[in-house]
């Protein structure tokens, strides 16, 4: 199964792929680390985030994406613009997508720790949230 996970964040959904394939993950390579969308967006705009992101799920054979959570309110709450993002993603036709919360990824996390630090998957830091999005979505669908 191979699983796309995202995290967003202002106008950016920032993405990392992984699959599994037996026992053993496999983070594949991608032409893409995140698709942005303008500050100044236009229904247009929305809608060319949206068909990029489909066409990126086709190319790469995904099965399901998995988002991070974000809080709709209060100190950490995220923002209108990555809300959009997410209803975008979530209207594509054909393509599963789950929310994980922060509960369901540290509860994940503490029964399945991550079987190799971050630091040598050779990703950037910055997907370091949309990789363990991918990785609790794995051991939960499991």
């Amino acid at each position: 199964m191979r699983i796309c996970g995202v995290e967003l964040s202002s106008n950016d959904a920032v993405v990392c792929l992984l699959s599994l394939d037996g026992q053993q993950f496999n983070i594949p390579g991608c032409r893409a680390r995140k698709i942005s969308l303008p500050k100044d967006h236009s229904r247009e705009d929305l809608q060319q985030f949206q068909t990029a992101f489909s066409q990126l799920m086709q190319d790469y054979k995904i099965d399901k994406v998995a988002i991070k959570g974000r809080l709709p309110k209060g100190k950490f709450a995220g923002g209108a613009v990555s809300f959009k993002l997410e209803a975008t993603i979530q209207l594509i036709a054909d393509i599963d997508v789950v929310l994980i919360t922060s509960t369901q990824a540290k509860a994940t996390l503490a029964e399945h720790p991550l079987p190799i630090p971050f630091a040598d998957t050779e990703l950037k830091g910055f997907q370091e949230a949309a990789f363990i999005t991918a990785y609790v979505a794995h051991k939960m669908s499991a």
